[in-house]
């Protein structure tokens, strides 16, 4: 077990609660983006969140009555996400890299693990071959070449790409006014794009044409 794995083992209780200053405005805003950016998902939708960690993101998605299948590598992170999510959940330990549900599903997302993909070419086209509607993940753009990532999406029939820089603070709970005004920021274009060079993250969706 290498110590990434047993950080996860160890922290799963709580682990949204943890890793994010405000989790609610967090994941409400990653909600949101998942739902509406590019081709919007619509009631009754299901979602494939894969390294779901404690299942944080579910309760969102489940809110906006979109179904939630959560998969992780850890099984400590999937017994607490169906302890959080309860019942109207399917949580089933796996590798992101080889998992395959049962079925299509509209809109599979992948955050903050896309890190995690052995190779990214392979997974995005493994992803892509059951995801009807789009993919959604989140990027940083001082780890990743945006451009490499697009023409890896494209290569896997993902010919669609939209970008949506996201300035909810991970560490820091900022005042109410701050963090309204960075939501107006995250839409100011070259201003926006100014900022993701020294922090912040892309969520990116990608669909098909």
């Amino acid at each position: 077990m290498n110590s990434k794995e047993s950080q996860y083992e160890r922290g799963a209780a709580g682990w949204s609660d943890v890793q994010y200053a405000d989790s609610g405005a967090y994941l409400t805003h990653r909600a949101d983006l998942v739902a509406k950016l590019g081709p919007p998902l619509a009631p009754g939708d299901e979602v494939l969140d894969l390294a779901c960690g404690d299942g944080g993101l579910g309760a969102y998605l489940i809110a906006r009555g979109l179904r939630y299948r959560g998969v992780d590598a850890t099984p400590e992170m999937v017994a607490e996400a169906a302890r959080r999510l309860g019942p109207g959940a399917h949580l089933e330990v796996g590798d992101m890299n080889a998992y395959e549900p049962p079925g299509p599903v509209a809109a599979t997302t992948v955050f903050r693990a896309i890190y995690y993909a052995r190779d990214r070419r392979v997974f995005l086209r493994h992803v892509a071959a059951f995801t009807t509607v789009k993919l959604v993940f989140d990027l940083n753009p001082r780890q990743y070449a945006v451009a490499g990532v697009v023409e890896d999406l494209r290569a896997a029939g993902l010919t669609e790409v939209a970008l949506h820089p996201f300035f909810v603070p991970q560490t820091v709970a900022p005042p109410r006014a701050l963090a309204a005004a960075l939501r107006v920021a995250e839409r100011s274009g070259p201003l926006a794009r100014a900022a993701l060079r020294f922090r912040f993250t892309y969520i990116v969706a990608a669909w098909r044409s």
